[in-house]
């Protein structure tokens, strides 16, 4: 449990609006002063209140997750959600009345809106409060199978911890009522899809989708009637100008590129909070291509329509002119059984060096030893590309993540590069403050030894050996 109590009582302190506090008693706890009592608000059949309101009146306040800078306060409008949800839950994600829909998430994250809106279609909403792992990391598949979801969204960090975990959840319960299980918060990893495939049932649906925050959508993902292709996003959403740019602003197929959409989407912000003149809004996804929404994914659009998600672009690496998606390093690293989690960052250095380290959380009972880091390099070298084997592989006690389970990249770059916690990253958007304060730690040693790489050209041949 966690006591939130002086938290509410700030909030109702600096809201002089505030008309009422509503106490939900989950775990008992005594209502606060002056709060309505749950049962009492609903004692009474009461007709709901309708107003008529325009099309872009603001609807929520969602905010980014602070960790490429301070947060943002995103405003969304009533009409462009509508439209949007109504489109992504009953074309792409193909729910309606029948359904149960259980996507696992929490109200800091806009997938708890996005599984909310599964109202508008009549679905069944599926509401889980607590650890996704507990009692054990079969915990969301027991949900679906207790409920009798017939959608399972999920996290690919998820999947990809109840693979390593060797669970067979299709084996081991009655899951006939999925028909999909849907992925989001970082691209799924081949290994993921064939998990799923291998483990939960042959025949699912499988759905790795990616959006974001700022849309409170998809602008890749699901589609019903087209067939699944491993590591792959089945198309762009309908009414969604998706495309990958080169850095000439042209967009490409079948090559990497920056995640554009090149027209309105409905449910784009229709301002930032506190950003009155639209500076914010602006330098947040129009500065590099003006008149085009950057989202600052690195993406490929292939020839068959199908989307790849190959990370964030703005924690690109990129070695000799030869760029790569980091979750592609991930994908290859985590294979191998001693690796728990890995976490890769490429920093570009004040001489015009750049030093590429692999951070490795181990698996318990492992260890890193010379012949560990061989197989690492090998299997980066043969199954990807030499030029990014890792100038260092190095043990961390973990991995840190948003509040929504993402690797923290950029933030820890920014570390690397010399900034302070405080600047880096917003702190209250991670899950664990401590695991940045050694990054920092390590940051401020190596600065003190004068530990350098000799540039990218350097670094590329000392990696190779």
């Amino acid at each position: 449990s966690h006591d939130r109590t002086e938290t509410v009582a700030e909030l109702r302190r600096e809201l002089p609006t505030l008309r009422a506090v509503v106490h939900i008693p989950l775990l008992g706890t005594p209502a606060p002063e002056g709060a309505l009592e749950w049962s009492a608000l609903t004692s009474a059949g009461t007709e709901p209140v309708y107003e008529r309101v325009p099309f872009d009146h603001p609807l929520w306040v969602l905010y980014s997750s602070g960790t490429t800078g301070l947060p943002k306060a995103i405003v969304q409008s009533q009409g462009g959600i509508l439209i949007e949800h109504l489109k992504q839950l009953g074309l792409h994600c193909d729910l309606g009345p029948g359904d149960r829909f259980f996507w696992y998430t929490s109200t800091g994250w806009m997938m708890w809106n996005f599984l909310v809106s599964g109202l508008l279609v009549g679905a069944t909403l599926v509401l889980y409060d607590g650890s996704p792992g507990h009692p054990d990391i079969s915990a969301q598949w027991r949900v679906a199978e207790r409920t009798g979801a017939t959608f399972l969204g999920t996290s690919a960090a998820y999947v990809m911890a109840c693979r390593k975990a060797g669970i067979h959840p299709g084996r081991d319960l009655d899951l006939a009522t999925v028909k999909c299980v849907a992925t989001t918060g970082s691209p799924l990893p081949p290994d993921g899809f064939r998990w799923i495939h291998d483990e939960v049932a042959e025949s699912m649906w499988i759905a790795s989708v990616s959006g974001g925050t700022d849309v409170c959508s998809c602008f890749a993902g699901a589609v019903p009637t087209l067939p699944v292709h491993i590591g792959e996003l089945q198309a762009p959403g309908l009414g969604t100008d998706l495309q990958a740019w080169n850095a000439d602003g042209k967009p490409v197929i079948d090559e990497v590129g920056e995640l554009i959409i090149a027209n309105p989407m409905p449910s784009m912000p229709i301002h930032f909070w506190n950003d009155p003149d639209g500076s914010r809004y602006r330098d947040s996804y129009f500065e590099m291509f003006p008149g085009a929404w950057r989202h600052g994914d690195w993406i490929t659009l292939t020839s068959r329509g199908s989307v790849v998600i190959h990370g964030r672009s703005d924690s690109t690496l990129n070695r000799q002119g030869v760029r790569m998606g980091s979750a592609d390093i991930y994908e290859a690293v985590e294979r191998l059984p001693e690796i728990r989690e890995s976490l890769v960052i490429g920093v570009e250095q004040p001489d015009g060096g750049y030093w590429m380290p692999l951070f490795i959380q181990l698996a318990p009972g492992a260890r890193l030893d010379d012949s560990l880091r061989d197989r690492i390099k090998n299997t980066i070298r043969e199954n990807l590309s030499p030029r990014h084997v890792p100038d260092e592989v190095i043990e961390v006690p973990g991995v840190p993540h948003t509040l929504t389970g993402k690797r923290i990249e950029v933030p820890v770059k920014r570390l690397l590069q010399g900034t302070r916690l405080e600047t880096a990253v917003n702190p209250g958007s991670v899950d664990d403050l401590e695991l940045l304060r050694f990054y920092e730690r390590l940051a401020h040693d190596r600065a003190g030894t004068g530990d350098t790489t000799d540039g990218a050209d350097g670094a590329g041949r000392k990696a190779d050996r």
